[in-house]
């Protein structure tokens, strides 16, 4: 990470984190966030768990954002910034570094080569790159960044202060809300996979519907979320999606969900809200997940679940602790066998 061209003081780190800094603060300063094994004078790390205890008592950090129950693991060197949730703590600081350094934004301007049409509306300080297209109909709202070669369909909506990757398709009538993040390469809007069969053959059926994407929302770079055949498609507020993931049509994601790469919904499935999806897991399509369910990577989502709670598995899909208990006894089966082999061998001898 970049440094700041002047270091700030850290009492104002502080006050910004509402944290408490522990005695000796006095005029330190800090130019850069760092991980522990990698700062040194004028660095902020952070320590958010105890298997890392060691890397903070090696630290060269000048501060280091931790709880008071860890604060007794840092060197002596280091100054504590003591403060509820240190993992939190950082993602806020991340947040103001990255506004300092102007990462991720770029300058509000439309570049030459970009292709506008004039009944497109774009909103003030919008910044537009090389290559993009944004269509009649459409509508950039305030503040938003366009990446190189994004495509913006017609009649699409995107709200105020969203940043979209290079090379992403929004495809017509689609809607992204305020202060959204799409990364490279994602297509939104593509037809579901919809098709009737006749004859031996498959029938397309038109996709009518849109896809409609919430505030504060972040989808990974390559991710594939279809329009609906006659509803929309719907992420909520807040959700996060992780890369190459794919959103089958007609899919509703609730507010605040989080699923990480290679997750797969099929269509018409409903997932609730807070809900976190591991990594390469896959839900059947017309399912339900209610709201506060966690699901381990590569699970296979085969019923609905109605109860929250931590689901893992492949067949069958079970609540995690019953989960575990089975996979205890599927680990004794080889002992098991021979146990029963001996079994049946004193079973012939008795006869």
């Amino acid at each position: 990470m970049r440094r700041l061209e002047r270091p700030v003081p850290l009492t104002q780190i502080a006050e910004l984190l509402g944290a408490r800094l522990a005695p000796g603060a006095g005029d330190a300063r800090i130019a850069r966030l760092a991980s522990l094994a990698s700062a040194g004078p004028g660095d902020l790390g952070f320590l958010s768990d105890a298997r890392y205890a060691p890397d903070a008592g090696r630290s060269q950090a000048t501060a280091v954002l931790v709880t008071e129950a860890l604060a007794g693991c840092l060197s002596g060197v280091t100054l504590a910034v003591l403060v509820p949730d240190p993992y939190v703590a950082f993602a806020k600081a991340a947040r103001w570094f990255e506004t300092q350094l102007g990462a991720g934004r770029a300058a509000p301007e439309i570049h030459p080569a970009a292709t506008i049409d004039p009944g497109a509306k774009i909103g003030a300080a919008v910044a537009i790159g090389a290559q993009a297209v944004v269509a009649a109909g459409a509508e950039i709202g305030d503040g938003v960044t366009l990446g190189p070669g994004a495509v913006i369909g017609a009649g699409a909506r995107i709200g105020a202060g969203s940043r979209i990757g290079p090379h992403v398709t929004l495809y017509a009538d689609c809607v992204i809300g305020r202060d959204a993040i799409v990364h490279a390469g994602t297509v939104i809007g593509s037809d579901g996979f919809g098709f009737a069969r006749e004859g031996g053959r498959w029938l397309k059926i038109p996709q009518l519907g849109g896809v409609v994407i919430g505030d504060d929302v972040e989808i990974g770079a390559n991710c594939t979320i279809d329009r609906g055949a006659l509803e929309d498609t719907v992420i909520g507020d807040g959700c996060k999606l992780d890369n190459l993931i794919q959103i089958a049509h007609n899919v509703r994601i609730g507010a605040h969900s989080a699923l990480a790469g290679c997750v797969g919904v099929a269509g018409s499935a409903r997932i609730g809200e807070r809900c976190m999806i591991g990594g390469g897991a896959g839900i059947l399509g017309h399912l339900e997940i209610c709201d506060d369910v966690v699901i381990s990577a590569m699970s296979l989502v085969t019923r609905s679940i109605r109860t929250p709670g931590f689901y893992t598995g492949v067949f069958p899909l079970l609540e995690n602790r019953a989960w575990e208990k089975a996979g205890a006894v599927v680990r004794q089966l080889p002992q098991m066998r021979e146990r029963l082999r001996e079994l049946e061998r004193l079973t012939r001898e008795t006869r």
